[in-house]
């Protein structure tokens, strides 16, 4: 289950109702406020999406447990309240897809993309660089004052910093920004989206948009499985595998401490 705006139906209703709203079965912004609104009594993640957890939350006679799958033999509904509702109903098709399939695996895995994505909140790259900004970010792509011309224009950065590699065009083509980093785990690059496009059905070569907007975590997967970062989380739940498994992810140890905070909550919740 996950209800969002634009949802339909008797189990909008039926929140709506609980929620001491008009219930028109129509899931829209007010309803979607007070949702979120909810949720921070509630100590949920005010996401405005009602997933297995808020709902659970909600009618406490309602068991949805059997509605959550497993992941060889976890209970999905221990993250509820930690991560966003939309983040666990997400879960078994990437355990399904790239075998995240173990309470070590999958805390690992957790760890590094709610970090990467600022708690499961930014599924594409922010590229709305000053002047200052990429002269520090990216010096060598802007020598001298050329940063005074790109400032602010995500496309034109976009496109001029990853022209020309990971099978992208040059700066003209443009597909520096087309495929710019999306997902929780920023998937970069054409060559990347192309081969990510071999694990959905969906033209993703040509709606490069959907790794932000249905595969934000099904993209995370498919990174970690490229990388074979399952071998690695299968080391065990010290900081020491966190340390590796990080610089696979983020080439050095950026935020280390938080990644290894998280993964032992997660790991708590799933062990």
């Amino acid at each position: 289950m996950l209800l969002k705006v634009g949802s339909k139906g008797d189990d909008v209703k039926k929140m709506q109702e609980k929620l001491g709203l008009v219930a028109d079965g129509i899931f829209g912004p007010g309803t979607e406020k007070a949702v979120k609104d909810w949720q921070s009594v509630n100590g949920l993640s005010a996401d405005g999406l009602v997933g297995p957890a808020s709902w659970e939350k909600m009618f406490s006679d309602v068991v949805v447990s059997s509605n959550i799958a497993p992941v060889d033999g976890l209970k999905l509904d221990k993250l509820g309240g930690h991560i966003p509702d939309a983040v666990i109903s997400q879960i078994p098709d990437c355990a399904t897809k790239f075998n995240i399939n173990s309470s070590c695996r999958l805390a690992h895995f957790l760890a590094q993309c709610g970090h990467e994505s600022g708690g499961f909140k930014a599924t594409q790259e922010n590229l709305n660089y000053s002047a200052d900004g990429l002269k520090k970010t990216f010096s060598k792509y802007f020598p001298d004052n050329l940063a005074d011309s790109y400032a602010r224009q995500p496309e034109k950065i976009a496109s001029r910093v990853y022209a020309n590699r990971m099978g992208n065009g040059d700066e003209a083509s443009k597909d520096g920004y087309k495929y710019r980093g999306r997902g929780y785990i920023q998937l970069t690059g054409k060559d990347n989206y192309g081969a990510f496009d071999k694990s959905v059905d969906d033209d993703i070569l040509n709606n490069p948009d959907l790794v932000s907007e249905n595969y934000a975590l099904l993209s995370a997967a498919w990174f970690w499985n490229s990388r074979s970062l399952n071998a690695l989380a299968d080391k065990g739940s010290s900081d020491a595998v966190v340390t590796e498994i990080t610089k696979k992810v983020n080439g050095g140890t950026i935020g280390l401490d938080d990644r290894i905070k998280h993964f032992k909550q997660y790991y708590a919740l799933l062990a």
